[in-house]
């Protein structure tokens, strides 16, 4: 299990990059359009940068919703290998049978 602080410093981050998705993306479309003027680009940039760090989308990270794991995830399942694998033995993932031979 991962730490409480991280999954909930992550949960934060996810929350803060959904609040200023459509300002981020607007503030991006303006600093990369070539067509306005350099001065234009430039202080969109700086309004930019000027949003909280924590609201970049790629700061948020993919962590298990059983276990917090950050690592190994399973994006379609959204869990880690050892959450998987547990609750697959345990029969609680329709469709996911453990292999022996």
């Amino acid at each position: 299990m991962a730490k409480k602080s991280s999954i909930e410093k992550n949960q934060h981050r996810a929350k803060l990059a959904k609040k200023f998705a459509a300002r981020r993306a607007k503030l991006k479309a303006i600093a990369n359009d070539k067509s306005l003027s350099m001065e234009e680009q430039f202080n969109a940039r700086l309004k930019l940068a000027e949003l909280p760090r924590n609201s970049a989308i790629n700061r948020v990270r993919n962590r298990c919703e059983v276990t917090g794991r950050p690592r190994a995830y399973n994006r379609k399942l959204k869990m880690s290998r050892i959450a998987l694998r547990e609750l697959g033995n345990k029969g609680l993932i329709p469709g996911l049978v453990k292999s022996s031979w």
